[in-house]
């Protein structure tokens, strides 16, 4: 059947007509979805209990890097994210009100979905969900008020919620803490993580006994990537594989404020140019700058000879790191505390995560 030119151009107004009222509709849906919290990391100097509700901090994150981990402290409303045992990352957060409390206990990410609306709650927007107990507790981007005001979730900035949704995968351990429940480790992170990737809660070890150099026990994890963590402000050089700390040495930092705040560092493949004693063969791995918010500036910057020379690190414990480095390896330097805080308190209570027959 022909059709006549004004039929032609009805036909095409009614296309142009519809074609709007989907690009709406599009606009619409997307704009149903709030965007919550800071649109940008603060930076990594920013002490975690200097955030503001909606802030938070994302140090970068390297896959290759090691195993990932989160604690969630109700009592702080903060979150914090551990790659292979070192902190990358930082997030206030809101967590479950009166009569809809957060359950305290070691999860593990049982699904991930990126555009979840809840089945419950009126088909309530969580972006970025990722569900620890299949009767609805999850992490998902959501309101951040600065105090617990959500159903039992735990609310997360849209972007840092983006973020961990890239990084995390499925099984990875979640642990949620407060005080009176869990031990003092996991209710106040430090640096290094107080739980072990594979949900094991013995990761705190206790500081160095008085006369002891370093510690060495490469057997806890026998293979797997490796991460260095030095604390300037403790006078300590960490070493963590596969998420687990192997090795702890005493470490003279001469002058510290030389260089201040959080820096990270990734080995290259060559030597830095001329002998370092201290080192085996007198050679000395080199070491650039990584980006982290706050010192964008530093990337591809390499390490400087006098500040290698500014440490002092028993021969023997460099003997034994130095053939588990690789190019890649990374180093973390800091003026935060790495020194274990009391590991008191209830133990962690481990979920059921079977599913119901409802679920959120």
């Amino acid at each position: 059947m022909r059709m006549g030119s004004r039929g032609r151009r009805g036909a095409a107004t009614a296309a142009w007509i519809a074609g709007m009222a989907l690009a709406c509709l599009a606009t619409f849906a997307s704009a149903s979805v709030p965007f919550w919290g800071a649109r940008q990391s603060s930076s990594v100097d920013t002490a975690p209990d200097q955030l503001k509700p909606g802030e938070w901090i994302w140090g970068g994150d390297i896959k290759t890097m090691g195993p990932m981990t989160v604690i969630v402290s109700l009592t702080e409303q903060r979150g914090y994210v551990y790659r292979n045992g070192v902190l990358i990352a930082v997030t206030t957060v809101s967590t479950g009100k009166k009569g809809h409390e957060t359950p305290t206990g070691v999860f593990t990410i049982l699904q991930k979905d990126k555009d979840h609306r809840s089945s419950k709650y009126n088909s309530a927007p969580m972006p970025y969900q990722e569900r620890l107990t299949w009767d609805g507790i999850a992490l998902h981007a959501g309101g951040l008020p600065g105090y617990p005001e959500s159903h039992g979730c735990v609310h997360m900035p849209s972007e840092f919620a983006r973020l961990l949704f890239d990084a995390t995968t499925m099984g990875m351990t979640v642990v949620i803490a407060e005080d009176g429940a869990s031990p003092m480790a996991m209710v106040h992170p430090s640096p290094l993580s107080p739980i072990r990737a594979d949900g094991g809660a013995d990761a705190v070890v206790p500081p160095l006994e008085n006369g002891v150099s370093y510690r060495w026990h490469p057997e806890l994890a026998p293979e797997g990537p490796l991460s260095l963590v030095l604390s300037r402000s403790d006078q300590r050089l960490v070493v963590m594989r596969n998420g687990i700390e192997i090795g702890r040495s005493r470490v003279l930092v001469r002058e510290p404020e030389a260089i201040t705040g959080t820096h990270a560092y990734v080995m290259g493949s060559g030597f830095m140019e001329g002998s370092f004693p201290q080192f085996p063969g007198g050679h000395a791995p080199q070491w650039q700058a990584i980006a982290v918010p706050g010192h964008e500036a530093d990337a591809g910057s390499a390490v400087k000879r006098e500040t290698v020379e500014g440490l002092t690190i028993p021969p023997e414990f460099i003997a034994l790191v130095y053939p588990l480095l690789a190019p890649g390896t990374v180093l973390v330097a800091t003026d935060a505390h790495i020194i274990s805080q009391t590991n008191s308190g209830k133990q962690l209570q481990i979920l059921n995560a079977d599913p119901p027959d409802e679920t959120r």
